[in-house]
């Protein structure tokens, strides 16, 4: 069952809640959040909504109203003490049929579902490339038809996420998480300069990696070239996908190939998992 609170009040998923006309259904001109939910409070949440007004900044967007987004997430978490997923979208509002927007006031969406988290993963290459130039690189938007397509195709083969390659032939990220590559003995993750989202989960893990002496850190530029995926396909590397609703995922399975768990890939998912029940909102 999905809890939804929008602009002061709480809404049945089947109710008209928003306008035919706003413009974060029109033309995709919103920006989203989505935290994990533990013993009925938002895991990190903190970092979540720094990262939405970075997201509506880069979008040229106003500065969301946190206060109203804390009624919206103190309402839904009430209603639904037991979810796992919460969604905060934030949309420009009512706005003409085409691109340009007029002036007013933001609509702000609030949900709360179930989540199972999974603890592996299972990956398929994209034939589609993330833009690393692109005016919405790195920002968390509610435009999501080329994750919606990308995702498609990778379920077709049997997969639950497709990873992208960016336009320089870089490994980029998938379509709603981060990936690390261990090799030679460390954790690797792509630099945000392949146009790859600056993930909540990618950051701690960095953060709570080195913290317990894992070897783990960003790639430089071009340092993880999308070849990377067939040395994983071989044996001779891992993966693993990190995201909010994921957590830290180790890949078992890449383009109809059984793969491994890499020590460090546990190791990693073992921090994680410990230090988010240890710190709420770190």
């Amino acid at each position: 069952m999905t809890v939804i609170w929008t602009e002061g009040r709480m809404v049945a998923p089947d109710e008209a809640a928003l306008s035919a006309v706003d413009h974060g259904i029109t033309v995709g001109d919103g920006v989203f959040e989505t935290c994990a939910v533990l013993d009925g409070q938002a895991f990190a949440l903190t970092r979540h909504l720094a990262r939405l007004e970075r997201s509506a900044s880069g979008m040229g967007m106003a500065r969301p109203d946190l206060q109203k987004v804390h009624d919206g997430v103190a309402a839904v978490l009430a209603a639904a003490p037991d979810a796992g997923r919460l969604r905060i979208t934030v949309t420009d509002g009512v706005g003409p049929l085409g691109s340009g927007r007029s002036v007013g006031p933001q609509t702000v969406v609030v949900a709360a579902s179930a989540a199972v988290v999974v603890p592996i993963g299972r990956a398929a290459r994209s034939p589609w490339t993330r833009n690393e130039r692109s005016a919405v690189a790195g920002l968390k938007t509610t435009s999501y038809a080329e994750n919606v397509v990308a995702l498609a195709n990778a379920i077709k083969k049997g997969a639950d996420e497709s990873v992208f390659a960016n336009t320089k032939g870089d490994l980029c990220e998938g379509t709603g998480s981060n990936v690390f590559i261990e090799l030679d003995g460390e954790l690797v993750t792509p630099p945000l300069s392949s146009g790859c989202l600056a993930g909540i989960t990618r950051e701690l893990l960095l953060e709570w990696g080195t913290e317990e002496g894992l070897p783990v850190r960003e790639a430089k530029d071009g340092e993880l070239p999308f070849s990377v995926l067939d040395q994983v396909a071989a044996g001779e590397a891992r993966m693993l996908l990190t995201g909010s609703v994921r957590n830290v995922q180790p890949t078992v399975w890449l383009d109809g190939v059984d793969l491994p768990i890499g020590e460090l890939s546990a190791a990693a998912r073992d921090v994680f998992e410990r230090f988010m029940r240890e710190r709420l909102d770190p």
